[in-house]
């Protein structure tokens, strides 16, 4: 139960980041999907007796959910970002997208729906949230959204690992979180960037 009401408001924090038009709003969403990911892996972790999985949503939960949309707030008062964000798609033209993709993913994992068994749902809305994430990416002009955009596919395909897999061995986890922790270095060096501009 707790896993069904999470991933979908992974998935509701999703869509409300792409209708976003203020970019500490956007910032702020993402610090709540980070928050469901974490207790997602958490209750995925619990349910299969993980512990690997469970250290890994606390993790998620310290770093993703708190320290980075920290840092990225204070990156963009620091650097006196522009609050708006742009984006070059239209609000009722991403209304009318954003079901056709996530109706899209569930098509497209009907022909291997079998090789997940139940958790064909979840997989599912995990990609689904990687093409709504990819589409917050692109749609945008400014480079900040862009990072959430970039945070938030992160997001997507670390939930596509625990729910297509039932979890990812921990050296890709770790892997992942320092590719996180270089992200951050490049956030302040791309931010400085179009601060200058």
């Amino acid at each position: 139960m707790m896993i069904n009401f999470s991933i979908g408001i992974f998935l509701a924090t999703l869509i409300v980041s792409i209708l976003s038009t203020r970019l500490l709003k956007l910032i702020f969403w993402y610090g709540v999907n980070s928050f469901f990911l974490g207790l997602l892996a958490i209750f995925i972790g619990f349910k299969q007796g993980d512990s690997v999985l469970i250290f890994s949503g606390v993790i998620t939960l310290i770093f993703k959910a708190f320290t980075i949309p920290y840092y990225l707030k204070k990156f963009a008062i620091k650097f006196n970002l522009k609050r708006d964000v742009e984006s070059d798609v239209k609000v009722h033209f991403n209304v009318m997208l954003i079901p056709v993709l996530i109706v899209f993913s569930f098509y497209l994992v009907s022909p291997f729906a079998h090789t997940v068994g139940q958790n064909s749902n979840y997989v599912a809305i995990s990609i689904s949230s990687l093409f709504l994430s990819l589409l917050l990416l692109i749609e945008h002009i400014s480079v900040a959204p862009k990072i959430v955009g970039f945070l938030l596919m992160e997001n997507s395909l670390f939930l596509l690992g625990i729910t297509a897999t039932g979890g990812m061995p921990m050296l890709i986890e770790l892997g992942v979180f320092f590719d996180l922790m270089m992200a951050i270095v490049v956030i302040n060096l791309l931010l400085k960037e179009e601060r200058a501009i």
